[in-house]
This record gives structure tokens, sequence and C-alpha cells, in this order.
């Protein structure tokens, strides 16, 4: 993500619906955005366009020919998602959290390995 400026982009539920057909597609005119998003949401071309332009003024798309591309990648907004989860909901513990999530779940044998092998390559 470009470093111009040291506030973490926060992109709402809307803005994602648009950035996750941006991740898909790679580029994508506006207008076919729109469209698209019609289908499945239900929005009216200019709620779409509005959408866009906060997108390009937070700096998440650009706008050139042919269309629309995401300036962040997905991983880059999970990232700041996760942290700022993290932070208002479990004063910013991933142990605290991990304890709250898997207290009441039974892993299967696939998951518990997975969990070993990831806390492992962390070590």
């Amino acid at each position: 993500m470009s470093k111009s400026s040291d506030k973490e982009m926060r992109l709402h539920e809307g803005e994602l619906n648009v950035m996750e057909l941006l991740w898909s597609n790679k580029v994508l005119a506006a207008k076919d955005i729109s469209k698209i998003i019609k289908e499945y949401i239900g929005w009216e071309k200019n709620t779409t366009y509005t959408v866009i332009k906060r997108l390009i003024n937070k700096g998440a798309i650009r706008r050139e020919d042919p269309g629309c591309s995401a300036k962040v990648t997905k991983k880059e907004i999970q990232d700041i998602e996760t942290k700022a989860l993290l932070n208002k909901m479990y004063n910013g513990s991933l142990s605290t959290f991990i304890n709250d999530y898997l207290g009441n779940r039974k892993l299967s044998l696939e998951e518990t390995m997975e969990l070993k092998r990831i806390l492992h390559l962390n070590e």
C-alpha cells in the first residue's frame, strides 16, 4: 500500500464490494462495476459511482484507461481490518481472541494440524 498517509485505510462494506470485484477482475470499467453491483446488490449507478469516487479519493483504486484497478491488495486490507478488530474487541491481544474464538469449538484433526504448522512457521 502506498505510504501517502500515515493513517491506515479503512473500508466499509460497500467499498469492499467494489474492491472484491477489482481484486477478482484486475481492471473493470466503472460502468461494468455499476452493472455488476446493480445485479448482485441492487445499487443504482449513482451510488456505485459515488463509492468508486470515494475509493479513488482514499487511494484504494486508480481510474485510467481502460478502467478502474485496485491500488491496494486484498491482503493489505485484511491485515488492516484484522488489526482494527483485534484492537477494538480484544485490546489488541491475539491470544485472547484465539482463546475466545476456539473456546467452545471442537477442531478437526486437520484444523489442529494446520494451526500447529502455522505456529511452527512463526517460531
